[in-house]
């Protein structure tokens, strides 16, 4: 470690920065010893950590130059800050600050990187890239995120988990050699410098892709036709709710649909008063009478889903519920399929689902006591295939979007069901992502 110091105040180890944490400085400070290092290194200020840069370590308060020496970091909210104005001037760059002092641009031969105050995001060569953090004002100083000077700058940046410690390593393109002076008194010209050696560069370290939401609830109004023993292809209002928790670095999504459908049934037949009746097919074969009346019938199915592919694709597994308000037995079953959840991110998103329950059964007893079947319980069974599909529109970063699209379901008859049923329309309406 004396042997490294040596070689970075002989300059060999110029050009070559370091940022490190609390495990370099203790690296430092044992090998120096007290004596010899108190009046090159001193202590850092709590809540700071210094940056190794050209063999000189800082622990001075942001924007103060102490001995000639880079400025120190600071760690808050487990983010590294560095002060942006001395970081990119030891680097070579030219920095300037916007009249409202929020918005600072540094540039340097090749390179244009320009942050504004509190806004998450850092423009390099024209191009816009999302922040972890947004730059804040410390003392009066702008710091930035530490990601900033290696995708700024072309600097490299690694971090060592078992130490805790963030290397920062930047190399400058080495000054082309002075042309060789003449042989002879004539006056002649040298011959072009050769081109100095190509310097590899690291890539800088990608920018992570920020999660567009981990919970959504939407909400919709369908204008749907309905088929089924009480109504045939008559208009039908529907309501449709939906949600979901699906974080994006979970593989396993959490869906839940629920379905209302409220519709007047069919006026088919009028007794000598002028009672209006609706005449439907029953459970044991038969038909029945009942007054016309408001008949609503939903559906509420839950799904557990893994992710298969990207953005949002998963396979699942669905519980379905269904109630009605004319006496018919609640099905249950168990069932299946895809789904493409919303990505929701700025501007235009597809979705859709499609689930198929081959057996959702409830028990019926019949009540009527004018069929001979009356207190006879029967078991009835439908098979069930939900399907959805539509396009989300995000305005901006607002959490507030809109949504619309076809939805439906169809029942297949089987054990005891007296006729399919299918409900189905399109619908439009609103959500809201967190």
């Amino acid at each position: 470690m004396q042997a490294w110091l040596k070689m970075s105040r002989d300059g060999r180890t110029a050009g070559m920065p370091f940022l490190a944490g609390a495990a370099a400085l203790a690296v430092l400070q044992g090998a120096l010893g007290a004596g010899a290092a108190a009046s090159d290194f001193g202590s850092p200020p709590s809540g700071l950590i210094p940056i190794v840069f050209n063999d000189h370590t800082v622990y001075a308060k942001p924007d103060v130059l102490t001995r000639n020496r880079v400025l120190a970091a600071l760690v808050k909210g487990g983010h590294i800050y560095v002060p942006l104005r001395s970081m990119f001037e030891q680097m070579g760059a030219t920095v300037t600050v916007s009249a409202d002092g929020k918005t600072v641009v540094a540039e340097k031969p090749g390179s244009s990187v320009s942050v504004t105050l509190n806004r998450a995001e850092v423009i390099i060569n024209g191009e816009t890239r999302p922040l972890d953090v947004p730059p804040m004002l410390y003392h009066g100083i702008i710091l930035v995120p530490v990601r900033v000077i290696s995708e700024g700058m072309g600097a490299y940046v690694q971090w060592l988990p078992a130490r805790h410690v963030v290397v920062v390593r930047y190399i400058p393109l080495a000054a082309p050699p002075p042309p060789a002076p003449a042989p002879t008194a004539a006056p002649t010209f040298a011959p072009p410098p050769p081109p100095p050696p190509a310097v590899p560069t690291a890539a800088p370290t990608p920018a992570p892709t920020p999660s567009s939401y981990t919970v959504f609830v939407q909400a919709a109004y369908a204008g749907a036709e309905n088929y089924n023993e009480f109504v045939a292809g008559g208009y039908c209002d529907s309501y449709l709710l939906s949600g979901a928790f699906a974080p994006l670095n979970s593989a396993l999504a959490l869906k839940v649909d629920f379905r209302q459908d409220s519709y007047v049934t069919s006026d088919t037949n009028r007794d000598a008063v002028g009672n209006h009746y609706t005449r439907f097919s029953t459970i044991d074969g038969g038909s029945a009478f009942a007054p016309v009346f408001l008949a609503r019938q939903s559906s509420l199915d839950a799904r557990l889903e893994y992710q298969i592919a990207s953005p949002r694709f998963y396979l699942g597994v669905g519980y379905l519920h269904t109630t009605d308000n004319y006496g018919y037995p609640n099905l249950n079953g168990v069932g299946a399929g895809i789904e493409k959840l919303p990505d929701l991110r700025s501007g235009l998103s597809l979705y859709g689902s499609a689930f198929y329950y081959p057996s959702a059964t409830g028990t019926y007893t019949l009540t009527d006591p004018a069929s001979i079947n009356a207190g006879k319980s029967y078991r009835q069974q439908y098979a069930i295939t939900k399907y959805d599909v539509g396009v989300a529109l995000v305005f901006g970063h607002s959490p507030i979007y809109l949504h619309g699209g076809y939805s439906g379901d169809r029942y297949t008859t089987g054990k005891n069901a007296p006729i399919g049923q299918i409900h189905a329309g399109p619908y439009v309406g609103l959500g809201a992502k967190l």
